[in-house]
């Protein structure tokens, strides 16, 4: 089985300093929307992947990159999971990122891995048990076929974290770009997985961000 996981396009997320769960999230930008469309041209021009299967994560910004993205693939439609959303942000979403700061307290999630993001919202370890449990059902229930799923940076560097056990320190970290093509495979016969690449973005060359 083989797992391409696609993070969004640009989004509004990135510039109108809010929390963007489920209710705030506001989609894609116009840059964002061509970026989306560069990666369905590059898809269907190219064969770069054959895909049997699209999902996408419930937000806004991920399902209108699927959206985008399926006709690259040759496929019409696609199935939302929830599994595949950003950390769950409880009843901070929507708020602006100082009053998230000032309700609820500015701190490092990864120093303290078990404190929720806010209350009903989800702990560092939560969400990368939750990652863990995709990554587990997808190679279960698509054994043998290629899975493309919409997505969010923070759900890409999390398989890297519970699937090679990377983590970050001396000032190194993994940023996946905007529609970045991140793929893994599993082989169930020894239940392991391999990284075959991450953050392939070949199809934004010569793409300029339009003010």
């Amino acid at each position: 089985m083989r797992l391409v996981l696609v993070r969004h396009g640009e989004a509004h997320a990135g510039f109108d300093g809010l929390v963007a769960g489920h209710t705030a999230c506001a989609g894609l930008t116009e840059h964002g929307r061509r970026q989306a469309e560069a990666l369905r041209d590059h898809l269907a021009t190219s064969g770069r992947v054959d895909a049997d299967v699209l999902l996408s994560s419930e937000l806004r910004r991920a399902c209108e990159t699927a959206e985008i993205i399926a006709p690259g693939l040759g496929l019409t439609s696609f199935a939302r999971r929830c599994d595949l959303c950003e950390l769950h942000t409880g009843i901070a979403d929507g708020l602006e990122w100082s009053e998230h700061a000032a309700r609820f307290g500015s701190f490092d999630m990864e120093a303290e891995p078990e404190r929720a993001f806010a209350p009903e919202g989800e702990s560092w370890n939560g969400f990368h048990g939750r990652v863990r449990s995709m990554l587990e059902r997808v190679a279960r229930e698509h054994e043998g076929r290629t899975v493309v799923a919409a997505c969010h940076a923070g759900v890409i560097q999390a398989s890297l974290r519970v699937l090679l056990g990377a983590q970050g320190g001396g000032g190194a970290r993994v940023q996946p770009t905007n529609t970045g093509l991140t793929e893994w495979e599993h082989d169930p016969a020894r239940d392991r997985w391999t990284l075959h690449s991450f953050n392939e973005t070949t199809h934004l060359l010569g793409l300029e961000r339009v003010p």
